[in-house]
């Protein structure tokens, strides 16, 4: 049990209310130095060789540490000199397409001669004495940092933090003695919880597989299933071209529609807070939505992933970027659904299709996949057992998700109770 400070004072800051009152406040470069750098991932003759520490290697990790594979690239030795990374620095996200998700800081545990920090990142070194670097690192990873990042980066296309604003950063600081206890403790508590959250995301891949094993299990085709094309057991039909600047013809009405981001990742379709489009009374009814029709992601890293309707809805339609599938009486949608699910989790469309780049599912690509269906009354069976096993183990995943969403909301309040001074760790660290 955590305890609180006793004295603290108000800081006339607009991110911290008040702070222990042996603690100060500091901009980020009174303890620390703090550049950009301009490091691309050229390689070019006659320069020494280096591994970069790019974007997505700080984005992805809390730490950079020995053992991870870094870029491999050249620089100029004034380059190398200037952003060569050092054991105790912290690295930042300086940009990225929206605000809130940039200043991601890691923690450098590794060094070498040629490892170096690349574009579209901050180093961010702590002055000797002045700062506890792992201390440092904590601040950094703390909300009310976060909080003036997003105030403090400019840019419309792509947002960031330049050099002179990281360096005005405000953080609260305790004497260095406790900065070492503060970090001490975090380092064990916050390992506690990600050791949590690793094996709940062990459990949920488990149960993935688990989900898989049961859908194959089902799914034995003999002489008896018949091989049908989808174009002969229902239609498919292309939503219409979305032509977002053009206003509303005559007899157009402003329409909610589905688009691939509403086909979501559960097997369900979205149907509330849809983005609006003019429709004309012909193209709604071409392009309706009713119960059993199955809704297709049309290309892009989800091409294939299938959304069922499990109600119709009157006066939605959908556009472009989905396919609808709506079957004939003689097939169950519901089993088809799942043999859609099959495919698309099978890879079936990257492999089909796999000398094209950017795979598009085009209505004529779906009307030609076939499928083994058996006896309608089968198909029924099926589906209903997938429906029922399924069920209880996407209820295990949600919940699982959910423990460890929260979890991580108890991580970064964590850091931020103890950076701040919110809490006193003193006596447990």
């Amino acid at each position: 049990m955590t305890a609180t400070y006793s004295d603290c004072v108000p800081t006339g800051s607009l991110w911290l209310d008040a702070i222990p009152a042996h603690w100060r406040l500091g901009r980020l470069d009174h303890v620390a130095r703090a550049w950009p750098s301009n490091v691309d991932k050229h390689a070019v003759a006659d320069e020494p060789p280096v591994r970069l520490c790019n974007y997505t290697d700080v984005y992805k990790n809390a730490s950079i540490v020995e053992g991870m594979t870094f870029m491999a690239a050249t620089a100029p030795l004034e380059q190398i000199e200037r952003f060569r990374i050092a054991v105790g620095d912290t690295l930042l996200t300086k940009d990225s397409e929206t605000a809130d998700d940039i200043g991601v800081p890691a923690y450098v545990e590794y060094e070498a001669d040629d490892l170096i920090c690349g574009y579209h990142l901050s180093i961010v070194r702590p002055n000797p004495g002045a700062i506890v670097p792992k201390f440092l690192y904590w601040a950094l990873s703390s909300g009310p940092t976060a909080g003036q990042w997003v105030v403090l980066a400019s840019g419309v296309t792509r947002v960031g933090i330049r050099a002179g604003d990281l360096s005005k950063a405000t953080l609260a600081l305790p004497p260095i003695d406790e900065q070492r206890t503060i970090a001490d403790y975090l380092d064990r508590e916050t390992a506690r919880i990600d050791t949590l959250i690793a094996e709940q995301q062990r459990l949920i891949q488990m149960l993935r597989e688990r989900r898989t094993a049961v859908i194959s299990s089902s799914w034995e085709p003999n002489e008896t299933w018949a091989r049908r094309r989808i174009k002969h057991i229902g239609d498919t039909s292309l939503g219409k071209m979305l032509d977002a600047g053009r206003t509303a013809r005559d007899g157009d009405e402003m329409r909610p529609y589905v688009r691939a981001a509403d086909v979501l990742a559960d097997g369900s379709v979205n149907l509330v807070d849809l983005n609006e489009m003019p429709f004309s009374e012909s193209e709604m009814s071409a392009f309706d939505i009713r119960a059993g029709d199955i809704l297709l992601i049309e290309g892009g890293a989800t091409v294939g992933r299938p959304g069922y309707v499990w109600e119709s809805a009157p006066g939605i339609a959908f556009q472009k970027t989905v396919n609808r599938l709506r079957v004939g009486p003689e097939t169950d949608a519901r089993f088809v659904y799942w043999s859609m699910l099959r495919l698309y989790e099978a890879a079936y469309y990257s492999n089909h299709f796999g000398s094209v780049s950017f795979v598009h599912l085009t209505g004529e690509k779906l009307r030609e996949i076939e499928l083994h269906l058996p006896a309608v009354e089968e198909q029924r069976r099926i589906a209903a057992h997938l429906d029922d096993q399924t069920s209880k183990i996407e209820t295990m995943i949600v919940e699982t998700e959910r423990f460890i969403e929260l979890s991580r909301e108890r991580r970064a309040a964590l850091i931020t109770a103890t950076v701040t001074g919110q809490v006193d760790v003193r006596e447990v660290a």
